[in-house]
Parts: structure tokens; sequence; C-alpha cells
């Protein structure tokens, strides 16, 4: 589920992001996803943030501490990146490993910058999709997320892409949305998305760029 074609993002886009609500579920929705966040947080699916991960086996930063990202948050993006960026992920295993985990470290940056709202309907959000019952019942995968190969993750994105429910189009939309920011937002991968980078009088004129 590659959404390269309709991407423009650059560093800004998740600023911007945190202005509007990812899931405008409604008191339905909103009811839903509160019942699972609390059923998942009574059998044991922990919301805290990772904080520190081994970069062995992870390719992660070891020294970035993840802030709102949980373990299985992490396992969870670490299947549906391949799916929702497709070819514009590095060719070669390690490089790809590494771009996964990179991408992983910005959305979890990107969404701690967010507002108490959005933080708190993408954690009911998370919550949904690493519960085994609704991740099964709902989002029809069966298995555990590191076990889920691309083409399943694929199936899933589209199933809610597609679907008649609003909740599943609306989280398709944000984990796509925050998925590709926090990927073609970053420096090395901007001319994927034909973005050329911010000109040069930006560059230096804006204190931001100053210390990169």
């Amino acid at each position: 589920m590659n959404d390269q074609a309709d991407v423009r993002s650059t560093p800004s886009d998740f600023a911007n992001l945190n202005r509007r609500s990812f899931l405008k579920t409604g008191l339905g929705g909103a009811i839903f996803l509160g019942t699972v966040s609390a059923t998942a947080g009574l059998s044991g699916c922990s919301s805290a943030p990772a904080g520190r991960v081994s970069a062995v086996g992870t390719r992660m930063d070891a020294s970035y501490e993840f802030r709102f990202l949980t373990p299985d948050d992490i396992q969870l993006f670490g299947a549906l990146l391949p799916a929702i960026i497709g070819p514009g992920l590095p060719e070669q295993p390690q490089a790809r490993r590494m771009a996964i985990a990179g991408t992983i470290e910005r959305i979890d940056a990107g969404i701690h910058n967010f507002g108490p709202a959005n933080q708190k309907e993408l954690r009911r959000l998370f919550d949904l999709l690493n519960f085994g019952l609704t991740r099964v019942t709902i989002a029809r995968v069966w298995s555990n997320w590191p076990k889920v190969t691309t083409e399943e993750a694929d199936a899933f994105l589209e199933r809610w892409r597609t679907s008649g429910i609003g909740l599943f189009n609306n989280g398709y939309i944000a984990l796509t949305k925050i998925s590709n920011v926090a990927f073609y937002g970053y420096e090395d991968f901007w001319h994927l998305s034909g973005y050329p980078g911010p000109p040069q009088w930006a560059v230096d004129a804006l204190p931001q760029f100053q210390n990169v």
C-alpha cells in the first residue's frame, strides 16, 4: 500500500498534523476505542513508552529514547512500513532495516510533539491493533505483528482503506500519514517524493538549520 505518489512531505508536516484530529470517529467510535484501550490495559498490554532499545537486531539508535511508542507499537510499524512505503525503502537488507528503524524513531518523535488529544486517539488506535482479540476480529490479522508478511500487512491496509466504516478509514489515514511524513520528510528521502529540500535562503536564515 504505497502512498508515495500523493506525498509531498517536509519536516514541518508533523507540526501541521498536530493541528487537527486524526480520528474524527464520533461518539460511537470514541466509546469503542476507549473500551478497547481499557480492555487491552486490563489484559496486560503496556502503554509505557519503550525507552531506549538495543541496536542489536533492531538497527535502532541505542541513544534514542522512545517517549510514546511501546515495544508493541514498534513491532506494529515494523510490519506496516514495508507495505506503506513499498519500493521507497532501500533494497539492500541492512540499509532497509536501518531505514525502517529510523522511520519508527521519527514517528515516535513526531507523536511526542502532538497535542494530548491526538496522542490519546493514536494510543487507542495502536491498542486496538496490538490487542490480540481486536487484531484478529477487526483488523483480520491472524499472526502477531512480527510474523505478519508484507502481503498480509498490505491486505489489512487495503481492507481499512476501502471499508464502509469510517473508523477504519480514519485509522488507515492515520497510520499511512504519520508513516509517510516520517519517511519522506527525512532529508535522505526527500528526492523520492520530488521535494528538493528547503531553499538555500531558508537554510542560511532559519535557526533550525544551523546545527544540522
